[in-house]
């Protein structure tokens, strides 16, 4: 793990932290090409009503559109977490070289092609603490229909 890595995760760390504050699943990205940050993005799932709304994703397309080109050749995108399979293929659709990712995703996770070079790791317990922190708190929010008021 390199420092510009750390650094970069720490960037879509905190767009995970935005996606926390507006109830979304707390998942961050950035893409990064020539080492600037030429996109970001965190989920909206909820907000928008659509699943196709991760972070990943949106900020894939907004660094084709940055870059007037679909293909994100040299580019590397950071994660907060393992992408799942609908955003690990998209990596491979839209030509990523490189993918960092912090926390695993043991439920949904999914490597992208082995085209693709990939590093995890990073900043692992923070995006994970992240993430069980979004959930407890979820958690404790949800109220049981089934159980009797007292």
């Amino acid at each position: 793990m390199s420092s510009d890595d750390e650094n970069f995760m720490r960037e879509a760390l905190l767009e995970a932290k935005k996606a926390f504050a507006l109830g979304e699943v707390p998942v961050g990205a950035v893409l990064v090409s020539d080492g600037k940050i030429i996109a970001r993005a965190h989920n909206v799932v909820e907000q928008n009503g659509d699943a196709s709304c991760h972070a990943e994703l949106l900020c894939l397309q907004r660094g084709a559109k940055e870059l007037n080109n679909w293909r994100l050749l040299e580019c590397t995108l950071y994660c907060t977490l393992e992408p799942c399979a609908m955003c690990a293929g998209a990596m491979t659709l839209f030509r990523i070289q490189r993918l960092v990712y912090g926390a695993p995703d043991l439920r949904y996770g999914s490597r992208p092609i082995d085209s693709i070079e990939v590093t995890s790791g990073v900043c692992e317990e923070e995006a994970g603490n992240l993430l069980k922190g979004f959930f407890r708190k979820r958690r404790k929010s949800i109220v049981p229909a089934c159980l009797p008021e007292n």
